[in-house]
């Protein structure tokens, strides 16, 4: 009877070994397959960025592109060339220019409007009140 009982011990614990072995391959192939569902977000994932460059491709040509970029950089050199002259970066005969040009305009006679003879109003007119709305209040969100 002990044989007999010590047979099916062994026979439940190779059982036990073989059902364990089951579980580790289950066990792998669900990380596999989960791993496998990731690759394929990331695959569809390219696929989708890769059609979206080819319609921007599409829209956008390299003449188009490098245009883009030529116009930028005449707009930078023209704002430095700018920045330059207000910088103070003229030369003397600049500087002579414009001097002799002030002084031509402020030489001019130049006709102004009358100033009216009468007093101004001696009373202010009151400021309007102003009217305090009630501030709102911050409520907590939940």
């Amino acid at each position: 009877k002990a044989m007999l009982l010590l047979k099916k011990k062994r026979y439940q614990e190779q059982l036990l070994d073989k059902t364990d072995n089951q579980i580790s391959n289950l066990e792998r192939m669900v990380q596999d397959i989960e791993f496998t569902q990731i690759e394929m977000k990331v695959i569809e994932g390219l696929k989708i960025g890769n059609e979206c460059l080819n319609k921007m491709h599409q829209v956008m040509s390299i003449e188009e592109v490098e245009r883009i970029i030529g116009e930028t950089q005449d707009a930078v050199e023209y704002q430095r060339q700018i920045d330059e002259i207000l910088a103070g970066s003229l030369t003397e005969e600049d500087e002579d220019a414009i001097l002799e040009e002030l002084n031509a305009i402020t030489q001019e006679q130049m006709e102004l409007p009358e100033v009216p003879s009468e007093p101004l109003p001696e009373e202010i007119p009151e400021a309007t009140p102003i009217k305090n709305r009630p501030k709102p209040e911050l409520v907590a969100a939940s």
